[in-house]
Protein backbone atom coordinates (compact mmCIF):
# COMPACT_ATOMS: atom_id res chain seq x y z
CA UNK A 1 0.00 0.00 0.00
CA UNK A 2 1.42 3.37 -0.98
CA UNK A 3 1.98 6.20 1.51
CA UNK A 4 -0.69 8.26 -0.27
CA UNK A 5 -3.29 5.50 0.14
CA UNK A 6 -2.28 5.02 3.77
CA UNK A 7 -2.76 8.76 4.44
CA UNK A 8 -6.14 8.81 2.70
CA UNK A 9 -7.28 5.80 4.69
CA UNK A 10 -6.11 7.38 7.95
CA UNK A 11 -7.98 10.58 7.07
CA UNK A 12 -11.20 8.73 6.34
CA UNK A 13 -10.87 6.71 9.53
CA UNK A 14 -10.31 9.87 11.58
CA UNK A 15 -13.49 11.36 10.11
CA UNK A 16 -15.40 8.16 10.92
CA UNK A 17 -14.07 8.21 14.49
CA UNK A 18 -15.17 11.84 14.90
CA UNK A 19 -18.63 11.07 13.53
CA UNK A 20 -18.98 8.05 15.84
CA UNK A 21 -18.08 10.24 18.83
CA UNK A 22 -20.64 12.85 17.76
CA UNK A 23 -23.31 10.13 17.37
CA UNK A 24 -22.66 8.86 20.90
CA UNK A 25 -22.94 12.36 22.34
CA UNK A 26 -26.12 13.03 20.37
CA UNK A 27 -27.68 9.76 21.54
CA UNK A 28 -26.75 10.57 25.13
CA UNK A 29 -28.46 13.96 24.81
CA UNK A 30 -31.51 12.35 23.20
CA UNK A 31 -31.81 9.87 26.06
CA UNK A 32 -31.48 12.68 28.63
CA UNK A 33 -34.50 14.31 26.97
CA UNK A 34 -36.50 11.10 26.73
CA UNK A 35 -35.79 10.39 30.40
CA UNK A 36 -37.41 13.73 31.25
CA UNK A 37 -40.38 12.73 29.08
CA UNK A 38 -40.57 9.41 30.96
CA UNK A 39 -40.64 11.19 34.32
CA UNK A 40 -43.35 13.57 33.08
CA UNK A 41 -45.41 10.66 31.75
CA UNK A 42 -45.04 8.72 35.01
CA UNK A 43 -45.96 11.76 37.09
CA UNK A 44 -49.14 12.26 35.09
CA UNK A 45 -49.86 8.53 34.69
CA UNK A 46 -49.51 8.59 30.92
CA UNK A 47 -48.62 5.39 29.06
CA UNK A 48 -44.93 4.75 28.33
CA UNK A 49 -45.66 4.30 24.63
CA UNK A 50 -47.27 6.77 22.22
CA UNK A 51 -47.96 4.87 18.98
CA UNK A 52 -49.15 7.96 17.07
CA UNK A 53 -45.95 9.85 17.94
CA UNK A 54 -43.84 6.81 17.05
CA UNK A 55 -45.56 6.47 13.67
CA UNK A 56 -45.06 10.17 12.97
CA UNK A 57 -41.37 9.95 13.90
CA UNK A 58 -40.81 6.92 11.67
CA UNK A 59 -42.43 8.66 8.69
CA UNK A 60 -40.42 11.81 9.40
CA UNK A 61 -37.11 9.93 9.67
CA UNK A 62 -37.81 7.95 6.51
CA UNK A 63 -38.39 11.23 4.67
CA UNK A 64 -35.21 12.76 6.10
CA UNK A 65 -33.27 9.63 5.17
CA UNK A 66 -34.47 9.83 1.56
CA UNK A 67 -33.46 13.50 1.41
CA UNK A 68 -30.02 12.60 2.78
CA UNK A 69 -29.57 9.66 0.37
CA UNK A 70 -29.65 7.19 3.26
CA UNK A 71 -31.58 3.94 3.04
CA UNK A 72 -34.99 4.72 4.65
CA UNK A 73 -35.35 1.09 5.77
CA UNK A 74 -32.08 1.40 7.69
CA UNK A 75 -33.24 4.68 9.24
CA UNK A 76 -36.51 3.05 10.31
CA UNK A 77 -34.72 0.06 11.86
CA UNK A 78 -32.41 2.43 13.71
CA UNK A 79 -35.30 4.51 15.04
CA UNK A 80 -37.29 1.40 16.02
CA UNK A 81 -34.30 0.21 18.05
CA UNK A 82 -34.15 3.58 19.83
CA UNK A 83 -37.93 3.68 20.38
CA UNK A 84 -37.88 0.22 21.98
CA UNK A 85 -35.12 1.32 24.34
CA UNK A 86 -36.96 4.55 25.22
CA UNK A 87 -40.17 2.61 25.97
CA UNK A 88 -38.18 0.22 28.16
CA UNK A 89 -36.79 3.21 30.07
CA UNK A 90 -40.25 4.78 30.38
CA UNK A 91 -41.68 1.52 31.73
CA UNK A 92 -38.88 1.35 34.31
CA UNK A 93 -39.46 4.99 35.33
CA UNK A 94 -43.22 4.37 35.64
CA UNK A 95 -42.62 1.24 37.75
CA UNK A 96 -40.23 3.14 40.01
CA UNK A 97 -42.65 6.07 40.29
CA UNK A 98 -45.50 3.73 41.21
CA UNK A 99 -43.38 1.86 43.74
CA UNK A 100 -43.30 -1.41 41.77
Amino acid sequence: MSENVREQLAGYRQSIDNIDAALIHMLAERFRCTKAVGVLKATHELPPSDPAREEYQIERLRRLAKEANLDPDFAEKFLNFIIKEVIRHHEAIAAEHNGN
